[in-house]
């Protein structure tokens, strides 16, 4: 059964596009509007599985979008929320992040809008944070990893645990780490639990992935 989506775009084309995708894949699109107002209006009354929102929306085009997303969230903690971006912003991701650090599961994702003409890939993305995965696009996550660290809590961490943390961040599941990295599930399973002594999350409420990639977000 596919999911029922909303979506918020200012830019039609690019929202006609994203409708016609997400349908092309089974899924059905509850909703399609151009601006935050209406977005807020149709996810309090349709309740859709996820919603997909621009960062900046009318009437001023700052943050509209992402504001939007995070009171959703609050009044709706089921809602499964995707923020696409032609903005390598790590902030709004970090933002995103913040406002549900110790609430739901995951169910939370911040994609590049380049990574929409990856269909596959985008559509494989909106499937997984409907099902409670936490994505941070791929290129925020090689921005971050290019900054200088300074007395923050990343620098605990060995080389090896700060790559499993920066494909946690991309929303990798323990197989695909394993994979990626060529070690085996047993052996990222126990840098993961490193992971979390070290950021001091092992004894922490709240879901220990989202707190983690949150932790790499604000010391980076």
């Amino acid at each position: 059964m596919g999911l029922r989506i909303a979506i918020a775009e200012d830019a039609v084309l690019l929202r006609e596009g994203l409708v016609a995708l997400l349908e092309r894949f089974g899924h059905q699109v509850v909703a399609a509007v151009g601006d935050a107002e209406e977005l807020t209006e149709v996810v309090d009354e349709i309740k859709p599985d996820i919603m997909v929102t621009d960062v900046r929306m009318p009437p001023d085009f700052t943050d509209e979008g992402l504001r939007a997303a995070v009171n959703l969230r609050a009044r709706h903690p089921d809602l499964a929320v995707l923020v696409l971006t032609q903005y390598v912003a790590t902030t709004y991701a970090f933002e995103l992040l913040e406002a549900d650090g110790r609430g739901r599961a995951g169910g939370l994702g911040y994609l590049l809008k380049d990574r929409v003409g990856a269909v596959r890939e985008f559509v494989d993305a909106v499937e997984r944070i409907a099902a409670g995965g936490t994505i941070i696009d791929p290129e925020v996550v090689r921005q971050l990893l290019r900054r200088e660290q300074k007395d923050q809590p990343l620098t605990r961490l060995t080389t090896r645990e700060r790559e499993v943390l920066a494909l946690m961040a991309e929303g990798r599941a323990n197989a695909a780490i394993a994979e990626s990295l060529c070690v085996s599930q047993a052996a990222v399973a126990k840098y993961i639990n490193a992971i979390f002594t070290k950021l001091d999350l092992s004894r922490s409420e709240g879901h220990h992935r989202v707190l983690a990639v949150l932790t790499y977000l604000r010391g980076s």
